[in-house]
């Protein structure tokens, strides 16, 4: 089993930056894709960006459209770590935002306890 731990959440205006993190630590061996996914208040979950992965550094990312241009997503390989980058943004980002993990992007298998962004406009 891995364990996701995310930070990085919290209140920031429209136009402004945040960088989400999400620390993996356990079996993560087993581990070649890290993702994003966001939950907005009486809305489903929804993809936001991931990265894949088959050797040790660098990787393949993916964005939903609606971030393509402002969030970024990125990995730190020896710390175990999953990034997101997200700059401009709109109140529509505001939700609680998961990060997930497993063998491809389109299996994820552990799941984080999630972090609250809210933009305000």
């Amino acid at each position: 089993q891995v364990q996701l731990v995310e930070s990085g959440g919290g209140l920031v205006q429209a136009g402004g930056s945040l960088r989400l993190s999400c620390a993996a630590s356990g079996r993560t061996f087993g581990i070649h894709a890290m993702g994003w996914f966001r939950q907005a208040p009486g809305k489903e979950r929804e993809f936001v960006a991931t990265i894949t992965w088959s050797g040790g550094s660098g990787g393949s990312t993916d964005y939903v459209d609606s971030v393509k241009g402002r969030f970024t997503i990125s990995r730190d390989n020896a710390k175990n770590t999953v990034y997101l980058q997200m700059n401009t943004l709109s109140p529509e980002d505001t939700a609680v935002y998961y990060c997930a993990a497993g063998p491809s992007r389109y299996v994820y298998t552990d799941w984080g306890q999630g972090t609250q962004v809210t933009v305000s406009s």
